[in-house]
Parts: C-alpha cells; structure tokens; sequence
C-alpha cells in the first residue's frame, strides 16, 4: 500500500463586537482521477487532466479551504497522466502539506496505477496514516487516510479524515465503518471526518447512522438533501462532513462547480461554546 507524504510548496476594540471564535473551513471532493465530466481518465490526454485539477484548486483558492480532503485522488498513474495529483492540487490551491494513501496500487514492468483517498492542509500533517480496507470483490478497493493537524486559536489537536466507502453493498460499508472506527477511536483526538460515503442518512440502522453513534458524531441537518451526485443533476446525497461534539459546524453547503462527477461540500467548523 503506497503512502505519501509531501509539501507542495486584529483584537476588538472596547465596547465593539466580541471578538469571533477561529474557525477552519474545509472541503471534501471526490475528484474522480481527474477526469471532470469524462466518461474516463484514459481517453483524456495529460493536459486535459491537468487543466481540469487546476479548475479544482481554483474551487480551493476560492473558497478559503484549509484542509481539503480528497477522494479517488491519483498518484502517478499510466492512465491519467502520470503525474502526482495531490501535489498538483495542492501546489495550485497554495496549501502546502498533503499526504496521500494509495489504497489501491498495481506495479507492472511497463506500467503502474496508484490512487486512493488525500488530505491536503495549510497545516502540517503529522501522525498520519493511510489504511486500506479489506478487499471488498467485485468493487475496488477503498480506504481511508488521517492525520493530525494543530489549528491556530483551536488550542488542541485534530484528527482530520479523508475516507472512501464502497459503492455497491450495504454489508461491506458497514464493515468498513467498523474498520474506520477503530482506527480512529484509538487516536483519542477531536475528529472531523469527511469523504464519500456512498450513502444517504437513510434508514435507522444505515451505515452513516453506525458512523456517528459509535464515535459520538454529528453533521448537518442530516436529513435535508443536500444532493451531492451526480455533479450534472444531484439528485443524492452521498458526499459528507462529520464532526465530533468539540466543535460546531457554523456553514454547511454543496458546491455548484461542476469539476468532477461529485459536487464538492465545505464546512465552517469552530470549537462548540462551553455548556
């Protein structure tokens, strides 16, 4: 399983308006190996490629992210262009820190394909991790990558997760879920959690409901359709943001930027006022 890590290159006044709680804007995007609206990455030449991640970081740029996490993000890769796309979106959105988990990865003597789920941070990452779920045949195989990030005025750590779930079995998220869960449990840490789930809040016992019960998590308005896929008419909401009880989520909106088959979601989250 391939890993990466890498950089990319005023008080109030009296009687005035108290002073705002720092805040930390962040993005999820399925950025779909670069293809856009394409029907696939290998019928695109590197330039197109390139120009459509660059249309993803001006998305960044503009929305003032400090961490973006990404999913079906490729390393050099044969069929789209084999150039490392975290870095490249992290280079154009000038945020500096990214690490990269290759949950799936193929070495040929003529050819190689790496891809899987990213953070990309204004921050440093630190105790990052990437892992790979077990094998979930047919689909491929997703995963899920975390790191630390200390966020100025936030006065602790934060873990943030990048994580991919699979697309066709009820039975395989949620044993993937359980597989995130332990994981992240163990860290100790405040968590934001954000990736494609593949799922809706749906039904009682639904993945995404397991998600936040076990690990004491909330997101917002879970049951308003804040469609997310596919980018050309949502019409499904399967594009997420959690957060555990620390904080506060300010703003929670879908992005209308049609730079992949998924729509964006970016949060405002700030640390929850004391009871």
């Amino acid at each position: 399983m391939a890993e990466e890590t890498g950089r990319t290159s005023q008080p109030a006044e009296a009687g005035g308006d108290p002073p705002q709680r720092p805040a930390l804007n962040v993005m999820s995007l399925n950025i779909a190996h670069g293809r856009k609206l394409a029907r696939h990455q290998v019928l695109l030449s590197r330039a197109t490629i390139e120009e459509n991640l660059a249309d993803i970081a001006a998305v960044v740029r503009r929305e003032e992210v400090d961490v973006v996490a990404l999913q079906e993000a490729d390393g050099p890769s044969f069929w789209s262009g084999n150039f490392n796309h975290v870095a490249r979106v992290g280079h154009l959105g000038d945020l500096e820190y990214h690490f990269r988990g290759g949950h799936l990865a193929i070495r040929a003597r003529n050819s190689h394909l790496t891809y899987g789920t990213a953070l990309i941070s204004r921050w440093p990452l630190s105790a990052t991790k990437s892992h790979a779920f077990a094998p979930s045949p047919p689909t491929p195989k997703k995963g899920f990558v975390v790191a630390t990030v200390t966020v100025p005025g936030f006065g602790r750590d934060v873990d943030i997760v990048s994580v991919h779930l699979d697309f066709l079995s009820f039975r395989q998220r949620t044993r993937q879920i359980q597989e995130l869960i332990n994981v992240v449990s163990a860290r100790g840490n405040p968590l934001i959690i954000l990736g494609d789930m593949n799922c809706g809040w749906g039904r009682q016992r639904s993945s995404l409901r397991q998600l936040a019960d076990n690990l004491g998590l909330h997101t917002h308005h879970p049951t308003e359709k804040i469609a997310t896929f596919p980018a050309h008419r949502p019409r499904r909401r399967i594009d997420w943001i959690f957060v555990s009880s620390e904080f506060e989520i300010l703003e929670y909106r879908s992005l209308p930027d049609q730079v992949s088959d998924h729509l964006g979601i970016v949060a405002k989250v700030t640390l929850a006022k004391p009871e």
